[in-house]
């Protein structure tokens, strides 16, 4: 059987080792964060992943989301920019595609519903953004992908991937089984992008990565695009795309366990988890 590449253990004496940028100056200087998501049902996975991304550091903040919830996200988050999606079969509005043209970072996926819908809008965004900007793809995106193999080709390498182990087998065309290192290694090198799978999390490179601080509760409701907000926000403020990964499973981990003695190992909602966030980071 071959070598595999060691498992680093994510502590803080790592992370204080890979120290995360930090920017000087104003807003812009800490990057610009668009999310796209939030179907008509699921407005709030975007409102999670936004105000993470924010918390973890991001310095301005715009929010793509169904057009009947747009309103209502622009007040639960007065923090951000609130635009509308394009109805089905619509091209880009273009107040949504300068958006995509400016952004450091989009995080795409969230809260969508529709594969298809979801695969010609990440196309036709991926199309306009600036080909350096960096990109997480989260949850339906991860399955637009896992149809669309091109739709990241010639764009910079600054992609992260949050797949769940069910999105991990659409993308590999098989069941990983429980070697989730494994199989995040092997998404890693097909899709030449950092991807983080659970606890493990791999480069294209080789190299690999295990965070061990994380707890049943974090299998909650919208926990995961609190992780994708986080990444990237920690994208938008500089941070390669393996030290996202990192640091943001690290923070998404820790800010579960800082819950605990308040709401117990399974009682603490995501939205609990973004407040953490900031702190979390601090205190590494």
């Amino acid at each position: 059987m071959p070598n595999r590449p060691e498992e680093h253990v994510i502590t803080p004496a790592l992370l204080r080792s890979w120290p995360l940028p930090d920017p000087q100056g104003g807003k812009k200087d800490r990057g610009t964060v668009l999310v796209v998501g939030g179907s008509r049902f699921t407005p709030g996975a975007v409102l999670l992943a936004g105000v993470a991304a924010l918390r973890a550091g991001a310095g301005v903040l715009q929010l793509a989301v169904d057009g009947g919830t747009a309103t209502a996200l622009s007040i639960a988050v007065p923090e951000a920019k609130v635009v509308s999606l394009p109805d089905k079969d619509a091209a880009l509005p273009g107040e949504l595609r300068e958006l995509a043209e400016q952004a450091d970072v989009l995080a795409i996926g969230p809260g969508l519903d529709d594969i298809d819908e979801t695969a010609r809008l990440m196309r036709e965004l991926l199309d306009v953004a600036d080909k350096d900007a960096a990109v997480v793809l989260d949850a339906y995106a991860l399955g637009a992908l896992s149809n669309d193999a091109d739709v990241l080709a010639g764009r910079s390498p600054r992609v992260v991937l949050t797949p769940n182990a069910t999105e991990a087998a659409h993308l590999l065309g098989r069941d990983p089984g429980d070697d989730l290192a494994g199989a995040a290694r092997a998404v890693a090198g097909q899709r030449q992008a950092v991807v983080t799978l659970r606890s493990h999390i791999a480069a294209p490179d080789g190299r690999t990565w295990r965070e061990e601080s994380g707890d049943s509760g974090l299998g909650t409701s919208g926990s995961g695009d609190v992780l994708a907000g986080i990444i990237a926000g920690l994208l938008a403020r500089g941070a390669e795309p393996a030290q996202a990964a990192c640091w943001g499973a690290y923070a998404h981990a820790v800010s579960g366990r800082r819950l605990i003695p308040r709401h117990g190992r399974t009682g603490f909602l995501a939205r609990e988890l973004v407040d953490e966030v900031a702190a979390t980071i601090a205190t590494v």
